[in-house]
């Protein structure tokens, strides 16, 4: 178990400093936008799953119907409506642009982890 664990703090910290190089030095059309928008949920499942292994079989589907949330609660201007509209930190954590476009890549995001995970795994399931 302890094997598995580092793997994914191993893919996790991969992820993360993908990330991190996306949004400091990506200005484009096309990676910034939707290849972040992917990868945030590979980055937050294999951080889940240093906690949580094996326990939670369709945690990468999970996560992208939470991001999905998210992103509908954009639509709403969530971030106003909890008064907050003034905080930076908020603004950015939450997002305050709602884009249909995000919520295709949120799902992509979630299927290729998950499928990813099978594969990895081997799980016949």
């Amino acid at each position: 178990m302890k094997k598995i664990r580092l793997k994914y703090l191993a893919a996790f910290l991969v992820l993360l400093a993908g990330e991190i190089i996306i949004a400091l030095y990506v200005h484009d059309s096309f990676v910034r936008p939707y290849m972040g928008d992917m990868l945030v949920v590979a980055v937050i499942c294999a951080f889940l799953r240093i906690f949580v292994p094996q326990k939670i079989k369709y945690l990468p589907i999970f996560t992208a119907a939470f991001a999905v949330l998210v992103e509908v609660l954009q639509y709403f201007d969530f971030v106003s409506l909890l008064g907050l509209a003034d905080s930076r930190f908020f603004s950015i954590l939450l997002g305050r642009t709602f884009d249909i476009k995000d919520i295709f890549c949120y799902i992509i995001g979630g299927l290729l982890f998950f499928a990813a995970e099978k594969t990895i795994r081997g799980d016949s399931e």
